[in-house]
C-alpha cells in the first residue's frame, strides 16, 4: 500500500459522530432551559397590560424589582418628574412578596432538618458492619417509595385524610371521639406542620441513599482501627463518619436548598377549593398566581423568579464557601505560587 494513502486512512476523524450523537441534548438544553431563562430576564423588565383579551408588553427596567423588593412605584412630583416612592399597589406586592418568602423558607427548613438527622442515622445503621439487619434491600425500597409518588397524589391523600370538615378521615375520628375538630389545611400552625411532614416523608428515603452511598466509600480500614483503639460507635460516628461524609453532606444541602425554595406542587394542591392558604403559598406559587391570573402580571413573576434565582445563587456560594476545605486551601496555593515560580524560571 502505498505510505501517502495509509497516512490518509489513519488521519480521519470519527470525532464528528460523537458530536452528533450529543446534538439532541444540547438542542433540547436550549430550547426548555436556556431560552425560557433569558426569556424570563426579560419579561422581568416589561409590565404586562391587558387589551381586548390580548396581553401587551411594556418596557419598564426596574420597575418591577423595585416593586416587589421596596414597595416603590413610578410616579411624578408637581413639576412633572418621574420620581419612585411607596404606593398603595407596590406596597401590597412587597408586602406579599416577603410573606411568600418567609413561608417558603419555614417550610424548606422544618422539613429539611428532620429529613437529614432520620436519613442520616438510617444511613448509619444500613451500612454499620457490626451490626447484622435482615431485610436491608427491602427496607431500601420501602423507604424510597415515597420519592416516586406524584405530589398530586400525595397531596390529594393527605387532604382527604386531613381535611378541616368532619368528612376527613382524621377529623371525623376526632369528631366522634367527642373533640372538636381541627383546621388541619386552613390553620397556620397544622397545616405548615403538615406539609413540612409530607415532604419529610417524599424525600428522607432518597436522602438516605445519598448518604448511605456516601459512608459506604469510607474506607472500611479507618473503622477498624477505631475498634482496635477501643471508641465506641458513637465516637466513630462523630469523629469518623460525621467529618467524611462531609462532601455528600453538601451535595444534599445544596439540592434540598434548590428543591426547598423552588416549592411548589404540595403547597398548592394542599388546599380545600381554589383559595390558597397565606400561612403556607410560597415563591413559586406566588410566581404562578401572577403568572395565571385573569389579568397576567408577566413583569412581577419575572422579576420574582429573577430574585428567587439570586438568592438561590448567594445561599448556594454561602454554603460551598463555609464547607470549604480551609486546610487545603494554603496548600493549592503555595502549589500554585511554587509551579509559577518554576515555569518562570525555564
Amino acid at each position: 500500500m502505498d505510505i501517502s494513502s495509509s497516512r490518509k486512512i489513519r488521519s480521519i476523524s470519527y470525532a464528528k459522530y460523537g458530536y452528533l450523537f450529543i446534538l439532541p441534548f444540547f438542542v433540547v438544553y436550549a430550547f426548555f432551559q436556556v431560552y425560557p431563562l433569558f426569556n424570563t430576564f426579560y419579561l422581568s423588565t416589561q409590565k404586562s397590560t391587558t387589551e381586548t383579551g390580548s396581553v401587551v408588553l411594556e418596557n419598564v427596567g426596574l420597575d418591577n424589582f423595585r416593586a416587589i423588593l421596596f414597595g416603590e412605584g413610578k410616579s411624578t412630583d408637581d413639576a412633572g418628574n418621574v420620581i419612585y416612592k411607596e404606593t398603595r399597589q407596590a406596597g401590597a406586592i412587597k408586602k406579599d412578596f416577603f410573606r411568600v418568602m418567609g413561608n417558603t423558607l419555614i417550610l424548606w427548613f422544618g422539613n429539611f432538618i428532620p429529613q437529614i438527622i432520620i436519613s442520616l442515622l438510617l444511613a448509619a445503621w444500613f451500612t454499620d458492619a457490626y451490626l447484622k439487619v435482615k431485610g436491608k434491600g427491602f427496607f431500601k425500597i420501602v423507604m424510597y417509595m415515597p420519592n416516586i409518588i406524584t405530589a398530586a397524589s400525595v397531596a390529594a391523600l393527605f387532604v382527604m385524610l386531613f381535611s378541616d370538615s368532619q368528612l376527613g378521615a382524621i377529623n371525623s375520628m376526632i369528631h366522634n371521639a367527642g373533640g372538636e375538630t381541627v383546621p388541619f389545611v386552613s390553620g397556620k400552625d397544622q397545616s405548615r406542620v403538615l406539609i413540612m411532614i409530607i415532604q419529610t416523608w417524599m424525600w428522607f428515603g432518597n436522602t438516605t441513599i445519598m448518604l448511605m452511598s456516601g459512608i459506604m466509600g469510607i474506607n472500611p480500614s479507618l473503622f477498624e482501627a477505631a475498634n482496635i483503639d477501643g471508641a465506641s460507635p458513637n465516637q466513630q460516628f462523630f469523629l469518623i463518619t460525621i467529618p467524611l461524609l462531609k462532601p455528600i453532606m453538601l451535595y444534599t444541602m445544596v439540592t434540598s436548598m434548590i428543591g426547598g425554595l423552588q416549592m411548589f406542587d404540595i403547597p398548592y394542591l394542599y388546599n380545600v377549593g381554589t383559595s390558597q392558604n397565606p400561612f403556607t403559598e410560597t415563591i413559586a406559587v406566588f410566581i404562578y398566581n401572577h403568572f395565571h391570573n385573569i389579568k397576567p402580571n408577566y413583569g412581577y413573576s419575572a422579576s420574582s423568579s429573577v430574585v428567587l434565582f439570586v438568592i438561590t445563587a448567594l445561599l448556594g456560594s454561602i454554603c460551598f464557601a463555609v464547607n470549604r476545605d480551609k486546610d487545603n486551601t494554603p496548600k493549592a496555593k503555595r502549589g500554585a505560587k511554587a509551579l509559577k515560580n518554576k515555569l518562570g524560571g525555564l
